[in-house]
Order: structure tokens, then C-alpha cells, then sequence
């Protein structure tokens, strides 16, 4: 079982940064064996996937929308996973969603994932960018 749970978010200036937060509670399998996912969910408008990471971390994967502005990663000894952004832009407001699946040792991420392809799912976080 695994539970998320975001942190991070708020309002900023376009322009600014933030750096969301991603606690995982997990039983049975260690962290580093779960590929996991950022989504966000601007109002009125379907969720969308932002950026993934493989198990161990090798293996990324960002939309077209955040590549070179958004970072992803994960410690595995801390059972967090990140984002940081930077160069927020107003089009960048929305809830954003951390996201787990179980992968088994040695997986690799071939694209960026849909959300039907993620098992678990925190509550979200707003992030808010004003003009």
C-alpha cells in the first residue's frame, strides 16, 4: 500500500519558483521500486502529465510545456519525490498530483505516462502564478 501526500505549492509572480514535495508512505516494497509521476489539473480542464521518473531515478521524462523549466526527482532514502519549477508562467496554475506504480527492478520509462497507467495518487497541491 502507498499513500502520497504533496506539499509546496502556493502563489507566486510568473517568473518565480517552487519546489513541490512529495511524502511517501509505503509497506511491502521500498520506494525505489515504484516509478512515480507529477500531474496537474488547471481549472476546468482535464489532468495532465508533467513529469515522470523511473524507480531508481535514471530514467526522465518531462511534457513539452515544463522541459527546461521543471525538475524531477526522488531520494530514495527519504521516500520524497520533487519538482522543482522555475520560470513559472500563469498557464502553470493548477493542481498539481504526485502519482506511484509498483516497477520491478531494472524497469525503464519509454515515455511520459498517462494517468491511467498510475496506481496511487496524493491529494494535490495549488500552485497559483500570477501575471
Amino acid at each position: 500500500q502507498v499513500q502520497l501526500q504533496e506539499s509546496g505549492g502556493g502563489s507566486v509572480q510568473a517568473g518565480g519558483s517552487l519546489r513541490l514535495s512529495c511524502a511517501a508512505s509505503i509497506s511491502g516494497y521500498t520506494f525505489s521500486s515504484y516509478c512515480m509521476g507529477w500531474f496537474r489539473q488547471p481549472p476546468g480542464k482535464e489532468r495532465e502529465g508533467v513529469a515522470a521518473i523511473s524507480g531508481i531515478g535514471g530514467n526522465i521524462y518531462y511534457a513539452d510545456s515544463v522541459k527546461g523549466r521543471f525538475t524531477i526527482s526522488k531520494d530514495n532514502t527519504k521516500n520524497t519525490l520533487y519538482l522543482e519549477m522555475n520560470s513559472l508562467k500563469p498557464e502553470d496554475t493548477a493542481m498539481y498530483y504526485c502519482a506511484a506504480r509498483y516497477c520491478p527492478y531494472g524497469f525503464r520509462l519509454s515515455n511520459l505516462p498517462g494517468r491511467q497507467w498510475f496506481d496511487y495518487w496524493g491529494q494535490g497541491t495549488q500552485v497559483t502564478v500570477s501575471s
